[in-house]
């Protein structure tokens, strides 16, 4: 395992990160032997999260008499001080510690940021609990370029967290800024929300970008720790067949696609969006139709249903225009 300086926290943590969103599938005895898994593989860098349910707790639990083998990040959707100083207390009695090694802000808007930081914001909130050493470091974690080059001006940020992949390049050049002042990178969305399969070669394109820190891909088994150990300590070059590949991944998926980050739940109608998209993406690209029909056809609210109330696409972090996409896959399912 590689391990790397996280920026000017000056923390050292594994260049493969343990994210903690799939682990809400599991239960307390498989959340055990996955983190032991994480454990002997040599990562020590996990993430979590105050809204991934049970994630906190979960990982709280299986890591317990081996805290101090971890470098702990976590983060809240609160923006004013008394949310987040609730926060707080309810991560540290989730994890089972006295520190969180890193505590982000989670994917605020512009307008939020300026909260945050505001008389009254979650800002007071973390600086008061890194002053009675219950955090040690403070980050934020971004959708849009826009809010990651605000978080670049702002000096109590110490880590910036944003997608990263084979179809996602928008944050490279302020990623190399954030590099250049002592910024830690913390590449979410690996894999684009699931939308890339292939996920040796996406591992590999991420640690091929020297301004990347750490990547953060989700994992909800021991079988998966091993591929991405495999994928991360492969330092070869990529092939002209690899390099083929990605910019065949890149023609299917476009840019207009959902990364499942459901930020535009919930639906004023009920249409589970990310499930339609899934499905519709299985449809088109994987030749497994019968699969993704009886999928589709399960769900209870189908996307004919959408009253275009455009709830959805004010939510969305990438802008997506989900009332056109849902059309389309009413039209690809006739429902």
């Amino acid at each position: 395992m590689e391990y790397v300086t996280l920026g000017k926290t000056g923390l050292k943590i594994s260049r493969l990160g343990f994210g903690g969103i799939p682990i809400q599938r599991i239960d307390a005895a498989a959340a055990e032997e996955l983190l032991e898994a994480v454990r002997a593989a040599g990562i020590n860098y996990i993430d979590t999260a105050r809204g991934y349910t049970v994630s906190e707790e979960l990982i709280g639990q299986a890591i317990e008499g081996h805290r101090k083998e971890f470098v702990l990040a976590t983060k809240s959707m609160s923006r004013d001080r008394a949310s987040m100083e609730r926060d707080i207390g309810i991560s540290l009695k989730n994890l089972r510690t006295d520190y969180i090694d890193l505590y982000q802000v989670h994917n605020p808007t512009l307008e939020q940021v300026e909260q945050v930081c505001a008389p009254g914001g979650a800002l007071e909130a973390l600086m008061e609990a890194k002053a009675a050493e219950k955090i040690g470091h403070l980050g934020l974690t971004a959708h849009s370029v826009e809010v990651f080059r605000r978080a670049l001006e702002l000096p109590w940020v110490e880590t910036i967290m944003f997608p990263y992949n084979l179809v996602e390049n928008q944050g490279e050049e302020l990623m190399a800024q954030a590099n250049a002042q002592g910024v830690a990178v913390i590449a979410m969305k690996p894999l684009a929300g699931g939308a890339i399969e292939d996920a040796h070669l996406a591992l590999r394109y991420i640690t091929r970008n020297p301004n990347v820190t750490v990547l953060i891909p989700g994992m909800y088994s021991p079988q998966e720790v091993k591929q991405n150990l495999e994928a991360v300590e492969d330092t070869s070059p990529l092939s002209a067949a690899e390099e083929e590949k990605i910019a065949e991944i890149r023609r299917q998926l476009g840019t207009n696609f959902c990364r499942r980050c459901n930020y535009c739940a919930p639906c004023t109608v009920g249409i589970s969006i990310p499930n339609v998209f899934l499905f519709q993406g299985y449809l088109r690209r994987y030749g497994l139709e019968g699969w993704a029909r009886d999928r589709y056809g399960a769900l209870a609210v189908k996307a004919g249903d959408c009253v275009e109330c455009g709830a959805c696409e004010e939510r969305c972090p990438y802008h997506l225009p989900i009332r056109e996409m849902l059309k389309s896959a009413a039209k690809d399912f006739g429902a």
